[in-house]
This record gives C-alpha cells, sequence and structure tokens, in this order.
C-alpha cells in the first residue's frame, strides 16, 4: 500500500494543487490577500515538487501528463478571472489570458474531432509566457497582501503578459496550421 501511494504522489501533489484553486479563488474574492498569496505560493511550490519527483524518481503517468498542466492551467486562469473581477486587474488581460487556453483546448478538440494525432509540444513562448504570468500573478498578490502600490511595477509586468500570452497564442496558431495544411 505504501508503495503504492509513493507511486502515485507526483498525481497527489497534482490532484492537491487543483484542490486549491477554489480556495484561492474564496481568499481573494472575500480580500484575505495574505493568505491568497500563500495559498499561490503553495501551489507554486507544489508545482516544482510534484514535477520533481516524477522526473527524479521515474514517477511519470498518463494521468499526471495531463493532470499537472490541468492544475496550472486552471489556478492561472482562475487567479487572473478572480483579480479581474476584484477590479485588480484590467478585465481584458483576462480575457485575454482564458481566451489563448481556449485557443489549445480548442485545437486539440478540432483534432480529436478530426480523428487527428495532436502534441502540445510547449513552446519557449510559451514557458516564457506561463512564467510571466506566475510572476505577475505573485507581485499582485504581494502588493495587495503587504499593502505596496508597485503600479508601475505591475502595470509593467501586465504589459509582459499581454505580449507573451499574444505571442505563444500566435506562436500555437501558426505551428498548427503548418501541421494542418500538410498531408499525413
Amino acid at each position: 500500500m505504501r508503495a503504492r501511494l509513493i507511486t502515485h504522489l507526483p498525481n497527489l501533489i497534482s490532484l492537491a494543487r487543483l484542490l486549491l484553486v477554489p480556495v484561492a479563488i474564496v481568499m481573494i474574492v472575500h480580500s484575505h490577500w495574505r493568505a491568497a498569496l500563500v495559498v499561490f505560493a503553495i501551489a507554486g511550490i507544489s508545482d516544482a515538487i510534484d514535477g520533481f519527483i516524477a522526473r527524479r524518481f521515474d514517477l511519470r503517468s498518463v494521468l499526471g501528463a495531463y493532470l499537472d498542466p490541468l492544475a496550472d492551467k486552471a489556478l492561472l486562469v482562475s487567479i487572473y478571472v478572480t483579480l479581474a473581477l476584484a477590479r485588480v486587474i484590467p478585465a481584458p488581460i483576462a480575457v485575454l489570458v482564458v481566451a489563448r487556453d481556449a485557443i489549445i483546448v480548442g485545437a486539440a478538440i478540432q483534432a480529436w474531432l478530426a480523428d487527428r494525432r495532436f502534441i502540445v509540444q510547449p513552446l519557449y513562448i510559451s514557458k516564457l509566457n506561463t512564467a510571466a504570468q506566475i510572476g505577475v500573478a505573485a507581485l499582485v498578490l504581494a502588493a495587495k497582501a503587504f499593502r505596496w502600490s508597485g503600479q508601475g511595477w505591475i502595470d509593467a509586468g501586465l504589459g509582459l503578459v499581454v505580449l507573451l500570452t499574444g505571442a505563444s497564442a500566435a506562436a500555437y496558431l501558426i505551428q498548427w496550421s503548418r501541421r494542418s495544411t500538410r498531408p499525413e
């Protein structure tokens, strides 16, 4: 039993991260900014830990390949939407973050319906985008938690998120359009 639990540890950590999403949302909605920052930090640290454990001890699984990015996207999209609804960040930025992920999901559904192989290879720009989204969300939560204005830094970060999110969406669309026009 214990060995089986250890085998599934990365997936259990990803699942726990997914369960932290509604907790983070509630903390933001109720303006419990320090608690929201702590929950977000725990989720971020857990992402690093489950990835390390899965790679280091060769505990990668098909479930983990879906669960880990799902937990990451659920957390980021939820944080951005909730911050926008709380009027902490501009709503169009949250819409852009959601739209990019919707494009990726839509392409996957379209490929599945067309009975085509669909492999999402994370692009370098996408990794930069995710890092920027995480960093800016943490910055915004920290600014609210510690009553620090930092508006210049936040505005610059949000501008970077807009740039990288748009570039990442465009890069995926270009990559997929090239694949869909090539004969198989």
